[in-house]
């Protein structure tokens, strides 16, 4: 059996026929439960001669655990398993997101004006000025999620129609959280060049780009180059997206111990795309002494096997040259960040730590370091999982982000706009809610997404980025 927790995202529906005899379906609780599994919902679908055939959603940890639990089930006398079906699999058949018309096409005039002869008016007048495009089509609400395929979560490279199901996802948390309409678009190719011309090509159509799960490092030459070439916000959200709500957490865990950010010691695990954008915002808020390690240990200027990449992070950070692994890092520190992946650090480490430690294991779905594991060793403990106290997820930023900016209609997202997305996601979790429990916001806090775009908005203008003033919002 998964030591891992259930979770409904290895959710499944039994269908089965039991014998209808007092204690049938108890039988069946025990055995789902005896398995790991949780139960959940119990639908009766209808009732037969001697049988009774019930739906019963079952989570577990894992896909085996959950032929694990099907078989405890088919083990048992007298009951039939008709079919199991995953409803995770199920919510995705046929995709997650579709397009939908904001005006009705019932009558001859509305035809004649949504489309020609009609339209032919508004394209003649986008024409003569291209600014118009902004109110007269859907590029002042609409960000592209675009990605090659080769960095999907904790799978690496799968392939841009195997990056689809995320993608959509993407877009369904833009708009459920920010109002924004996004649309997936996986690419079939991984040259830089190709990629750049692709999304440069698409842009016109579009109000922002949001870079999905492309692997470093050329997602910083990718994300550069667009930046340079277009005038609309473009955002690396493993990167960026990461770094913002990190230093929330980070902030808000520093309040609760009573530390300062220019007096900790910080250790991270994983100096990839997430690594180096999370670094270089927690330097910006004032952090000064940082450890990035890597596989084989401390990244310092006296390592000789570092690319161009890690060699730049070694210059602006460990200012005491460590040269050992994580574990070793930890000794004494304030923080751990961890972005990178199961094992990383283990107890011991985390016990050599200093006192009021903070401790942020990020690796989905397996933290670099269990919670349990380490229980009592840390003030504050945050993980990327749903299952556990303070959930470190990006969507408590990028559909705010994005928000913010096309309100102003911003041509870029700066480290301004990204400070104080940072400062405001913090400031949703109110002094007297502050705890070990609750240093970051539930992701389904419905009034962070405002808090974040009315933030990024302000700092747009305040930088200079902004090409309108936000227009005020409802109260």
């Amino acid at each position: 059996m998964s030591a891992q927790r259930p979770s409904a995202s290895f959710s499944a529906t039994f269908r089965v026929h039991l014998d209808d005899r007092p204690g049938a379906f108890a039988d069946v609780a025990r055995a789902i439960g005896d398995a790991g599994g949780s139960l959940g919902a119990i639908d009766l679908v209808r009732v037969e001669s001697g049988k009774k055939i019930r739906d019963i959603t079952v989570d577990a940890a894992s896909a085996d655990h959950i032929e694990a639990i099907v078989a405890a089930v088919r083990a048992l006398p007298g009951i039939e398993v008709e079919h199991v079906s995953d409803r995770t699999f199920l919510l995705h058949l046929g995709g997650k997101i579709e397009m939908v018309s904001k005006s009705p096409l019932r009558t001859r005039d509305d035809l004649s004006m949504a489309y020609t002869p009609g339209v032919a008016r508004v394209c003649r007048a986008i024409a003569d000025d291209v600014s118009k495009v902004w109110n007269l089509t859907i590029k002042q609400n609409t960000v592209a999620v675009v990605s090659d395929g080769t960095a999907v979560l904790g799978l690496g490279d799968i392939g841009p129609e195997a990056a689809m199901p995320v993608m959509e996802g993407k877009a369904m948390l833009f708009k459920e959280f920010g109002g924004v309409d996004a649309w997936p678009i996986c690419l079939a190719t991984k040259d830089v060049d190709e990629i750049v011309a692709a999304v440069t090509a698409i842009a016109p159509g579009f109000g922002g780009i949001n870079l999905e799960d492309i692997s470093a490092p050329r997602c910083f030459e990718i994300e550069s180059r667009l930046k340079e070439t277009l005038d609309i916000p473009v955002f690396h959200d493993d990167q960026h997206g990461t770094a913002v709500v990190v230093l929330a957490s980070f902030l808000n865990a520093l309040r609760l111990v009573g530390k300062d950010a220019a007096g900790v010691r910080v250790v991270m695990t994983g100096v990839g795309a997430a690594g180096v954008a999370t670094t270089d915002m927690l330097l910006a808020a004032g952090v000064r002494d940082i450890i990035g390690c890597d596989r084989k240990g401390a990244l310092h200027r006296g390592r000789d096997d570092m690319g161009p990449w890690k060699a730049a992070y070694a210059e602006r950070t460990n200012p005491s040259e460590f040269s050992g692994t994580a574990d070793e890092a930890l000794l004494g520190a304030d923080v751990f960040i961890g972005l990178s992946g199961p094992g990383a650090i283990t107890r011991e480490g985390v016990a050599s730590m200093a006192d009021d430690a903070i401790v942020f294991a990020m690796a989905n779905p397996t933290p670099e370091v269990a919670p349990e594991e380490i229980e009592g060793l840390a003030a504050v403990v945050a993980t990327g999982r749903s299952d556990y106290p303070n959930q470190i997820n990006n969507v408590l930023a990028f559909p705010g982000i994005f928000r913010g900016a096309l309100d102003v209609r911003a041509s870029t997202i700066n480290e301004e706009m990204k400070l104080a997305a940072a400062s405001a996601i913090a400031a949703a979790v109110k002094p007297d809610e502050l705890s070990s429990e609750y240093v970051i916001p539930s992701v389904f806090n419905r009034e962070v997404a405002p808090l974040v775009a009315a933030a990024v908005a302000s700092a747009a203008e305040a930088s200079g980025v902004a090409r309108r003033r936000r227009a005020p919002q409802p109260a």
